[in-house]
């Protein structure tokens, strides 16, 4: 069995181990999972080891295993000092990011602390992220790979490490304002004062998709001040790893959502991916015409080619949390039905330009298009994707599984 590591022994400075760190406040680790048993017994363990007696802690799993994890967390609560509480989701929506955001709703200690139950992100720092937080009065305290005395020793081979630093620099360069101040934004491992969040959990803002929930907090609650602190990235104590192709294509999607959350943002984005619709649209013509169909019904026929490859697109990277109160069929015959509105529209309005107002063609073409893309983006968002009135989240039941001392 790996033995435990000190705090000062994870953050490389002999000097500055949990003892000798600022009194902290109290702390809620919130450690979402799905299929850790093997890990359970020797993290509470080492969580056991680390964080000292002063510092009021309890610990949070959100739980949407389908193996033993739960049993297991509730027999190795027994040994623990502080008290340990299991949350079952009924539906794991949001996957490990909905669970932490759960974790977050039912916390209630001043800071809180997210880490992951595969013993990759060391239970020493726990103390030390709390401290540092208190020091610098910091809302936000990131444990680090990418600054002086971090590691990502355990990112095992060169494709992890290789995707790693490129989502790193992904996320960095679409949020510059967002991600401020912080190095690695794709650590799982930070701390962070419940004031800081719970207006956002409150009002349902968070809406992560997949695991990495530090990007989600950051860009939408903007913490006022945020400190890092490094640390040493290990290799998983037991289990799998939960990062496949598919999680890295949700994160994708996560980023598109985050990146069009603003009015704005969907805007500019609904018109750049209205222009990749040219492509299908004139590979259709072409392809229509040389089979020998005219000009005219070829080019109402390609303009669907183009409709349906805009509609997929704004589905999957605008409107992805916006499709629920339409059924799918319903939404593409609006959708088609204003994108070729569009057409009626626009000659109409050329034609009042150059004859009412004497403008030259070209500019009065360009000033129609303006016109209907803004009123075509419009109607869109409020007849195709108006969001549905909001419903409270769904309550998740929990079983309590505590230690000895249920009063810490």
């Amino acid at each position: 069995m790996t033995a435990p590591h000190t705090g000062a022994e994870e953050r490389g400075d002999p000097e500055l181990g949990a003892a000798q760190l600022a009194e902290p406040g109290a702390v809620t680790v919130v450690i979402p999972t799905f299929n850790e048993a093997g890990n359970i017994r020797e993290l509470l363990r080492r969580l056991t080891e680390s964080v000292p007696s002063r510092l009021p802690c309890e610990v949070l799993f959100v739980d949407d295993s389908t193996d033993g994890t739960p049993e297991e967390i509730a027999g190795a609560a027994q040994d623990c000092p502080f008290p340990v509480t299991v949350i079952r989701r009924e539906t794991p929506a949001g996957g490990l990011g909905g669970a932490v955001v759960e974790g977050l709703r039912s916390a209630g200690s001043d800071w809180i602390v997210v880490m992951d139950a595969d013993l990759q992100h060391p239970p020493a720092l726990v103390p030390d992220l709390v401290a540092e937080g208190e020091r610098t009065n910091a809302d936000l305290v990131v444990a680090s790979r990418y600054i002086r005395g971090g590691s990502r020793e355990g990112l095992a081979g060169g494709y992890r490490v290789a995707v790693s630093r490129t989502a790193t620099w992904l996320t960095k360069a679409l949020f510059p304002r967002g991600l401020r101040g912080i190095s690695d934004p794709m650590s799982g491992f930070f701390a962070i004062r419940r004031s800081a969040v719970k207006g956002a959990v409150a009002d349902g803002a968070l809406k992560p998709l997949g695991y990495k929930i530090l990007l989600e907090l950051a860009v939408r609650c903007r913490p006022r001040t945020v400190a890092e602190v490094p640390f040493v990235f290990r290799e998983r104590f037991a289990g799998e790893s939960k990062s496949t192709p598919r999680e890295g294509v949700r994160f994708l999607k996560h980023l598109s959502g985050l990146r069009t959350s603003s009015p704005l943002a969907r805007m500019l984005a609904f018109g750049l991916i209205g222009l990749t619709g040219f492509l299908p649209n004139l590979v259709a013509l072409h392809l229509l015409t040389r089979a020998g169909m005219h000009y005219l019904p070829a080019e109402v026929v390609a303009n669907q080619f183009g409709v349906v490859w805009n509609f997929l697109l704004i589905e999957v990277l605008i409107f992805r949390d916006r499709r629920g109160h339409r059924h799918w069929a319903d939404r593409v015959g609006r959708f088609a039905l204003l994108a070729n509105a569009d057409l009626l529209l626009r000659i109409p309005l050329i034609a009042l330009f150059v004859g009412w107002l004497g403008m030259a063609v070209l500019p009065a073409t360009g000033l129609a298009l303006l016109l209907t893309f803004v009123l075509r983006y419009a109607a869109t968002e409020t007849l195709v994707y108006l969001p549905r009135k909001g419903r409270g989240p769904r309550s998740s039941r929990g079983s309590r599984a505590r230690g000895p001392r249920q009063d810490a």
